[in-house]
């Protein structure tokens, strides 16, 4: 079992948070697409660490070109010396169109075409060749060598895609390395749709199962700090709330018989009512989305919860802040990463 932190976002900040959660002993850590590049930070992480995994969960892939896309990846392979993964996510209609200005369609044929033309023009800077790949959304069709770096000494990025729903949850299993799982969802959730939505789409490409990595990130709370429990639950619960508005992962609430819950936080949102949005996230949603408890009863939670479904986690410990920027509790979260290290080794998983 792999356990991962959150990188954050600022480019300022990340040599020293990403030294540190190597020094942690953290495998992996990740920057989002939020109110900095995803890309800038880890470039900056790269060249202030040795051993600790890197990666983009996520990196809004409508907003660039494949060819973009492909270059930055490269050269973050390059710069890590082989401990990038490229974790791409197609975000939702509004942004693509009205804050992006770019195309939006079919999004989940669109990601599966999008992954198979970055391998195709990766297939060209390895091995030569002429470029011709042609789709029904991307096409690339010319390149010169000038414009192709040089192959790589290791291998190639790994592609992880971000789904909730079982259409792009398919698309992973067919196309990519590994599955990103958003921190909303539930261990019934990703048991009864996630899963054999990937299974199932492994299957349809002929892959293995199992050949797509599952990762999650894991919303805490921690009670071990009695005075800090009602900062925390309130932060948790606003984040929940914030991803519980979107109509796109309705399917989650629903499939605990919530649905209502998902109207009433649109229409919060949509009057701009943010606060009382954490209002709406009672004490059983709570505690079936996120994991609350003393850092060993959430690490008990987590391995019976999810141990079976899994591969690796992203523990997100929130003190306070907001939903794009929240505080992280950094002794929290070291302390957990120990917890989890105990309930998952001992046990095989």
């Amino acid at each position: 079992m792999r356990v991962d932190a959150l990188l954050r976002s600022s480019p300022v900040t990340a040599p020293e948070r990403a030294r540190q959660l190597e020094a942690a002993g953290f495998d992996g850590t990740w920057t989002g697409e939020m109110n900095h590049d995803p890309f800038i930070p880890l470039v900056r992480a790269a060249e202030h660490t040795e051993r600790i995994e890197l990666g983009t969960n996520i990196a809004v892939a409508f907003a660039r070109s494949p060819m973009n896309t492909a270059h930055m990846a490269w050269d973050l392979q390059l710069l890590s010396e082989g401990r990038f993964t490229l974790g791409l996510g197609s975000q939702i209609k509004a942004h693509i169109s009205r804050r992006f200005s770019m195309p939006w369609s079919r999004p989940a044929a669109r990601m599966e075409e999008y992954i198979s033309a970055l391998h195709a023009i990766w297939d060209i800077w390895e091995s030569g060749g002429r470029l011709d790949f042609r789709g029904d959304f991307y096409q690339h069709t010319y390149t010169t060598p000038l414009f192709c770096p040089a192959p790589l000494e290791c291998a190639r990025p790994k592609v992880f895609l971000a789904a909730v729903g079982p259409l792009m949850t398919r698309v992973a299993g067919r196309v990519a390395d590994g599955l990103l799982c958003h921190s909303f969802t539930t261990a019934d959730y990703l048991r009864d749709v996630t899963v054999p939505a990937l299974r199932a789409g492994e299957a349809a490409a002929g892959r293995p199962a199992g050949s797509a990595e599952a990762s999650l990130g894991i919303l805490t709370v921690n009670t071990q700090r009695a005075e800090d429990f009602e900062q925390q639950a309130f932060a948790t619960r606003l984040r929940i709330a914030f991803y519980g508005s979107t109509p796109a992962y309705r399917g989650v609430l629903e499939h605990h018989g919530w649905g209502d819950a998902q109207t009433e936080l649109r229409d919060l949102s949509l009057q701009g009512r943010w606060e009382e949005m954490a209002g709406v996230i009672d004490d059983d949603m709570l505690h079936t989305i996120a994991a609350v408890g003393t850092p060993d009863e959430i690490a008990a939670i987590v391995a019976a919860r999810y141990g079976d479904l899994i591969d690796r986690f992203t523990v997100l410990s929130v003190s306070g802040g907001t939903p794009t920027e929240p505080e992280i509790d950094r002794e929290a979260e070291a302390e957990l990463l120990a917890c989890l290290r105990g309930s998952f080794e001992p046990s095989g998983h």
